[in-house]
C-alpha cells in the first residue's frame, strides 16, 4: 500500500479550491455543456427515439455511474481518481490498464470538440472555415485552453460558472419561441407539430452511440480531489446534480422544437443554428452559434483540467518519468498539461462521428474496470470508511454495473461497420487497448531503472 499512497491526494497550503458550484459547472462541461452536439440523435433516431433514448439512458448508464462514482470518490479521494481506485483495487497492472484506456480516449474525446466548435462556426461563417482555416481554428481552441487551465482548477471552475451561463441563454430564447410557434401550429397557423417517427433512410444505432457519448464522461472531474475544497462531500452531490441537469438540458429543447414542427430529418451536428435562425431569425442563430463556440472551449477546457492530472499521477507512481510531476505553485501539472495538449492536437481531423465510436468504445472498457474496482474494494476492504456508500447489499454493486457493460459491449458491436485506418473501427479500438499491455511492461522496467540509479547515487 505504501506506493499507491504517493497518488493519495494531499493539501498543498494556499492553493484555491474548487468550490460545490464550480464543481458542478465543472463536472456538467465534462460530460455536457449543454444541448449542443445532440442534433445527431434527433436526425438519426427521429424525435420519438431521440426523447426515449435521452430519458432512458440516464437510468441505464448515467445514474448507476454516477452512484458507483460518488462511493468510490467518497472512498479514497487519490489524485488521478479511477486510475487510483483500480490500482488500489486490482493492482497497479490494471491501475496502469485503466489510466492508459482514459489518455487513449481522450485523444479522440479531446479532437472532438475543437472539431464541433468549427462546424457551429460554419453555419455562419463559411469562409472562415475553409482548407487550412478550420485546422488553424482548432489549433486555437487547442492552445487558449492549455493557456487557462495554467492559471489552476478553481479558475476554470469558476470561470466555467460564467461560461455555462452563456452558453445555455439562447435556449431559454429558443425554447420560449418553439412552444409559441408550437401552440399557433395547434390552431392551425403554422404546418403543425413534427413526427415522432425516424427519418427514413437512417441509422438508429448511430442515434445510440451519439447519445452514449452525449451521457458518458462522469468519472472526469474525480481525478482533481486535491484541487476540491471538501472532494468526500462533494463529489456525490456533483455527480448526481449534474445527471439530472444534463438529462434537461436535453430533452427540453429537442421537445420543443418537435412541438414547433421542424422536421427531424433537418438535425445534424450544428444543426440547433438552422433551428435557430427558423424560430427566430438571423440575430438568434448568430447567438446560438456564439454560443456554441463557448459551450466547445468550456468543455475542452475543463476536460483539459481532468485528464492533464493522469500523467502527473503516473508519474508519481514511477510509471512515467519525474518530468510530469513537476507543477506550478498554483497546483498546476505544467508538463502534462503541455505533452496533453500536444498530443491533442496531433488528432484533429478525423469526423465527428468515427471520433465518437473510438472514443465511446475505449472509454466504455475503462468504465467497466471501474465498476470491477468498486466491487472488488467492497469485498478487500469492508471496512474502509464511506462517506457515501451505494444502498443496500454487496450484489447491488455488482447489478448496478449490468446496463453500463450491456451498453459498451453494444458499442463495441456497433463500431464494427465504421473504418478507421482500413479497418473497423472495432478493430482499431481494440489495437489502442492492447497496447497498453506492453507500454506497462517498458514502464515498469524503466521504474525499476530509474530505482536502481537512485540506491547506487
Amino acid at each position: 500500500m505504501a506506493s499507491w499512497r504517493s497518488s493519495e491526494a494531499r493539501p498543498r497550503a494556499g492553493l484555491r479550491k474548487l468550490r460545490l458550484l464550480p464543481l458542478l459547472a465543472a463536472t456538467y462541461f465534462m460530460v455536457s455543456g449543454g444541448p449542443y452536439d445532440i442534433e445527431d440523435i434527433i436526425g438519426y433516431g427521429g424525435y420519438g427515439g431521440a426523447l426515449l433514448l435521452l430519458f432512458l439512458l440516464p437510468f441505464l448508464w448515467s445514474f448507476p455511474t454516477a452512484l458507483m462514482l460518488g462511493e468510490l470518490a467518497s472512498a479514497v479521494p487519490a489524485e488521478g481518481g479511477f486510475y487510483a481506485w483500480v490500482r488500489r483495487a486490482l493492482g497497479p497492472f490494471w491501475g496502469f490498464q485503466e489510466a492508459w484506456l482514459s489518455l487513449a480516449s481522450s485523444v479522440f474525446d479531446m479532437a472532438i470538440y475543437p472539431t464541433t466548435f468549427v462546424l457551429y462556426l460554419e453555419r455562419i461563417a463559411p469562409g472562415l472555415t475553409r482548407g487550412h482555416r478550420a485546422i488553424a481554428l482548432e489549433l486555437l481552441v487547442v492552445i487558449a485552453a492549455v493557456l487557462w487551465n495554467f492559471r489552476g482548477a478553481a479558475a476554470v471552475g469558476e470561470g466555467s460558472l460564467r461560461l455555462w451561463a452563456i452558453s445555455i441563454s439562447p435556449y431559454f430564447v429558443l425554447v420560449g419561441l418553439a412552444v409559441y410557434v408550437g401552440f399557433l401550429g395547434a390552431h392551425g397557423q403554422f404546418g403543425g407539430h413534427a413526427s415522432m417517427a425516424r427519418p427514413a433512410h437512417t441509422d438508429f444505432s448511430i442515434a445510440v452511440l451519439v447519445a452514449m457519448w452525449n451521457y458518458m464522461g462522469w468519472d472526469n472531474a474525480t481525478t482533481i480531489p486535491n484541487e476540491v475544497e471538501n472532494p468526500q462531500r462533494d463529489y456525490p452531490r456533483v455527480i448526481v446534480l449534474a445527471v439530472v441537469m444534463v438529462m434537461l438540458t436535453y430533452m427540453i429543447p429537442i421537445a420543443a422544437v418537435a412541438w414547433a414542427g421542424i422536421p427531424a430529418s433537418k438535425f445534424s451536428t450544428g444543426a440547433w443554428v438552422d433551428a435557430a435562425r427558423m424560430l427566430g431569425g438571423p440575430a438568434l442563430a448568430v447567438v446560438v452559434v456564439l454560443a456554441g463556440v463557448v459551450d466547445d472551449f468550456g468543455t475542452f477546457s475543463n476536460l483539459t483540467l481532468s485528464y492533464t492530472r493522469l500523467p502527473h499521477a503516473l508519474a508519481e507512481d514511477g510509471f512515467l518519468p519525474s518530468v510530469f510531476t513537476k507543477k506550478l505553485r498554483n497546483g498546476v501539472p505544467w508538463v502534462a498539461v503541455l505533452a496533453c495538449g500536444t498530443c491533442w492536437a496531433l488528432a484533429l481531423g478525423f469526423s465527428f462521428e468515427r471520433l465518437i465510436t473510438i472514443d465511446l468504445v475505449l472509454w466504455g472498457l475503462s468504465l467497466i474496470l471501474e465498476f470491477v474496482a468498486l466491487v472488488v474494494l467492497r469485498r478487500t476492504e469492508p471496512g474502509l470508511p464511506r462517506p457515501f456508500r451505494i444502498p443496500g447489499p454487496d450484489w447491488v454493486p455488482v447489478l448496478l454495473g449490468v446496463a453500463p457493460t450491456a451498453l459498451t459491449i453494444y458499442a463495441l458491436y456497433a463500431a464494427r461497420t465504421d473504418r478507421v485506418a482500413g479497418m473497423s473501427a472495432f478493430a482499431f479500438a481494440m489495437l489502442i487497448a492492447v497496447v497498453g499491455l506492453p507500454l506497462y511492461l517498458i514502464a515498469k522496467i524503466s521504474r525499476r531503472r530509474r530505482t536502481d540509479v537512485a540506491i547506487n547515487r
